[in-house]
C-alpha cells in the first residue's frame, strides 16, 4: 500500500524531463508542507496527510506532485470521485509528466465503475517506452480486469439495480471491526465476529425483529473463552455453531474448525471436528448446510488447485463427519477461495475468489446445485457488489432478498462495519420452504434416528432422502410450488406416509412436523393416506405406489407378518354398491402386493362400505376422510 501511495515521488525521478511542469520551481513553503505530508504517508497516516497536501496546493496551485500525492491518498481512502478529479487536474497541467500516472488514475476510474475510461487510461500508460517488467504485468492485470468488467456490463444491460448498502447501526457496529456475518433460517439472529484489543476476537449476536436489530451482546457460554478465533457460522436452526480457531491444546496446527452446541447455559465448550476435517494446515471459513449434513470450509492442505480451496465433508448416520473432499477445479482456482456461505435453500453457495476472472482482488461468486447434485460454474456477482477492492464474506437472508456483508465504507463506525443491501434478483437463491421436526416412537415418545424420504407428487419421483440426526431430528428445504409425500420407514415399525399440500404455502416459511412411528403390533390399523380413488372407481391412483411400496418393504422385512386390506367409503349412494366398491378397491391393493411377490397367504381383503366412519358424513371434509383404505396387522 505504501508503495502505491508514494508512486508520485518515485515517478518524479523516472520522468526527469517535463514539457511544462518543473518540480524545481515549486514554492518553498509548498515543498515544506509536501515533505511533511510524505512523512505522514510513510507512517500510514493518510487522513492526517490529506489536509497538509491540500494546504501545499494552496501555496502553489501548479504543484503537480502535490495533486498526484493527494489523489493517491484519497484513492487509498476509497474517495474515488475526488481522486479522479485531482488526477485530471494534474494531467491538464502537464500531459507528458502524467503518462506514468495513468495506471493509478485508471484504478480510481474503475473504482467509480468507469471501466471503459479506465481501459483507455491503461492503454495510455502502456505507451511509455521504458516500462519495467513489473509495471507491464501490473498494467496487463488491470487491463484484463477492465475487459472482464466491460464484457460483464454488456451481458447485463437490462439489469436495473440500485446498490445502496445500509449500515446496521450502533446496535450492531462499534469503533472496532465487525465481520463474518451469519443468520438463522428464521432471520431472527445475526451472529458475527468482532476484533477487540490486542487482536482478541469475540463472537457477537444481535436479535432481529420487526423493529430491526437488537442491541449486540457477547455470545454466552464457553465459546468465547479462546481469544484467537475468526470465521464462524450458525446452523439454520440456531442450535449449532461452527467456527475457526487456533487452540493450542486441541488443534492440530494453525487454525482448525470447531463446533459448539446451544444449551440452556449458553454455548458449550468447543469441540475439535477431528482429522477428517482438520489437518496440520490451515482450515477456516466453515458453513453448515441447513440440514446440518454438509460442512463446507477452506483449507490450504496439499493436493488442492491453488492456495486455499473449498472442501466439503458429509455427516454420516452415526453423527461423525466423513473425509473432506476438494470441490474441484471448476469451483477452485489457482488463487485463494474463501468465505463460503451455503444458503438455507441448500442449493446456492456464495464465496470469494481472487483467482477467477473478476474486477481485481477478491470477488464474490455464486454457484448453484442442480437436481443431479452437480454444481454450476461460478458466476461473478458483478459490479457494484464486486469492486476493485477485496470483497469479504457474504451472508444471505432465508428469503433471499437481503444480503449482509462487512465493509469499511465512508459511514463506518470504525474499521469494518456490517451492512445490508438488497440482492439483485438474478443472483438470489431459490425460493424454498423449510420443514423440520422429529421422528418419534408413538408408544414411548422416544426419538428415533430414521430416514425421511420425500416424493414429488406431480411425477411420483423421489426428490430426496434425508437421514435424521442421532436425536431423530430432521430439517428439509423444499422447492416452492409443489405438493409432496413424506414417508418414513424403520425396521420394527410400520411405515409413515402422509401427503403435504405445500404448493399454496408461503415461500421462505418454516413448518414443523413431528412424525410418530407405530411399532409393529397385532391388530394395529393404519390408513393409507396417499391412496385416494376417484369416484366410483377401483383403479389404483397414480400416487398409490409411493405408499404401497413402503408397505411392501414392511412385509419383506417381516416375513411372518400378515395383513388385511380394508376398503371404506362415505355414505353417499346405496349401501350395497358402497360395499362392493370398497371390496373391489381393497382387492386391487392385494393384487398389487401379490404381483410384487407377496404370498396370497399373507394378505387378505375386506370391504366395509360406509359401516365404519371416522368422521362426520354430513360434510365434504368428513366424507373425504371416510373414503379411505387401511391395513390391519392380523398375524405376526
Amino acid at each position: 500500500m505504501k508503495l502505491s501511495l508514494f508512486i508520485t515521488a518515485l515517478l518524479s525521478c523516472v520522468l526527469g524531463f517535463s514539457q511544462v511542469y518543473d518540480p524545481e520551481h515549486v514554492k518553498a513553503k509548498a515543498v515544506t508542507l509536501y515533505e511533511k505530508a510524505l512523512d505522514q504517508l510513510k507512517d500510514g497516516d493518510l487522513k492526517e496527510a490529506v489536509p497538509v497536501l491540500v494546504q501545499s496546493i494552496k501555496e502553489d496551485s501548479n504543484f503537480v506532485d502535490a495533486y498526484l500525492s493527494l489523489a493517491g491518498a484519497l484513492g487509498q481512502l476509497k474517495k474515488y470521485d475526488q481522486a479522479v478529479k485531482l488526477y485530471e487536474k494534474a494531467r491538464a497541467k502537464d500531459t507528458t509528466y502524467f503518462i506514468l500516472y495513468n495506471l493509478p488514475y485508471s484504478i480510481n476510474l474503475a473504482g467509480q465503475g468507469k471501466f471503459e475510461e479506465a481501459s483507455r487510461a491503461v492503454d495510455a500508460f502502456m505507451t511509455y517506452p521504458k516500462l519495467n517488467e513489473r509495471s507491464i504485468k501490473s498494467a496487463q492485470y488491470r487491463k484484463r480486469c477492465y475487459a472482464f468488467a466491460i464484457q460483464y456490463a454488456s451481458q447485463h444491460k437490462d439489469t436495473h439495480y440500485d446498490f445502496t448498502p445500509v449500515n446496521l447501526g450502533d446496535s450492531v457496529n462499534t469503533a472496532q471491526s465487525e465481520y463474518y456475518p451469519s443468520v438463522t433460517v428464521t432471520d431472527s439472529i445475526l451472529v458475527y465476529t468482532r476484533l477487540g484489543e490486542h487482536g482478541r476476537e469475540d463472537f457477537i449476536e444481535s436479535r432481529i425483529d420487526k423493529k430491526g436489530f437488537g442491541q449486540w451482546k457477547t455470545i454466552d457460554g464457553d465459546i468465547n473463552i479462546e481469544t484467537n478465533k475468526g470465521a464462524l457460522s450458525v446452523s439454520q436452526d440456531g442450535e449449532w455453531m461452527v467456527f475457526a480457531a487456533d487452540m493450542i491444546d486441541q488443534g492440530h496446527r494453525s487454525f482448525d474448525i470447531y463446533i459448539s452446541y446451544y444449551t440452556p447455559q449458553g454455548w458449550s465448550e468447543p469441540q475439535n471436528l477431528g482429522p477428517n476435517i482438520n489437518t496440520d494446515f490451515y482450515e477456516s471459513g466453515p458453513t453448515l448446510s441447513p440440514d446440518k449434513r454438509a460442512l463446507y470450509f477452506v483449507s490450504n492442505r496439499p493436493g488442492g488447485y491453488g492456495g486455499r480451496d473449498i472442501y466439503v465433508s458429509y455427516r454420516q448416520p452415526n453423527g461423525k463427519w466423513g473425509p473432506a473432499t476438494n470441490m474441484g477445479p471448476d469451483i477452485n482456482s489457482a488463487g485463494d477461495e474463501q468465505a463460503p456461505f451455503i444458503h438455507a435453500d441448500n442449493q446456492t453457495l456464495y464465496y470469494t475468489s481472487d483467482g477467477l476472472p473478476g474486477y481485481g482482488g477478491s470477488d464474490l461468486f455464486v454457484i448453484r446445485k442442480g437436481m443431479n447434485g452437480e454444481w454450476s460454474k461460478p458466476e461473478n456477482l458483478g459490479y457494484p457488489i464486486n469492486t476493485i477492492e477485496n470483497e469479504g464474506s457474504l451472508a444471505v437472508s432465508a428469503d433471499g432478498l437481503v444480503a449482509y456483508y462487512a465493509s469499511d465504507r465512508s459511514d463506518s463506525r470504525g474499521g469494518l462495519d456490517l451492512y445490508k443491501f438488497d440482492l439483485r434478483p438474478d443472483i438470489r437463491p431459490f425460493r424454498t420452504l423449510y420443514v423440520k421436526g422429529k421422528v418419534i416412537d408413538k408408544k414411548t415418545n422416544k426419538t428415533l434416528p430414521s430416514s425421511v424420504e420425500l416424493t414429488d407428487n406431480s411425477n411420483n419421483k423421489a426428490l430426496m432422502k434425508v437421514q435424521t440426526d442421532e436425536m431423530g431430528e430432521y430439517f428439509i428445504t423444499l422447492p416452492t410450488g409443489k405438493d409432496y409425500t413424506f414417508t418414513v420407514n424403520r425396521k420394527g415399525y410400520l411405515f409413515y406416509s402422509e401427503q403435504y399440500e405445500l404448493s399454496k404455502k408461503d415461500a421462505d416459511s418454516v413448518y414443523k412436523k413431528d412424525i410418530y412411528l407405530q411399532p409393529v403390533e397385532l391388530n394395529i390399523v393404519t390408513t393409507l393416506n396417499n391412496i385416494q380413488f376417484t369416484t366410483n372407481s377401483y383403479e389404483l391412483p397414480r400416487s398409490a405406489s409411493i405408499e404401497l411400496d413402503k408397505l411392501l418393504q414392511v412385509l419383506n422385512e417381516n416375513p411372518s407378518l400378515k395383513v388385511e386390506i380394508g376398503g371404506h367409503t362415505d355414505n353417499v349412494g346405496k349401501a350395497e354398491d358402497n360395499l362392493l366398491l370398497s371390496s373391489s378397491r381393497a382387492k386391487t391393493i392385494v393384487d398389487y402386493l401379490v404381483n410384487k411377490g407377496i404370498s396370497l397367504q399373507r394378505v387378505s381383503y375386506k370391504g366395509f362400505g360406509a359401516t365404519q366412519p371416522i368422521a362426520d358424513n354430513n360434510t365434504e371434509a368428513g366424507r373425504a376422510k371416510n373414503r379411505r383404505t387401511t391395513f390391519t396387522i392380523i398375524g405376526l
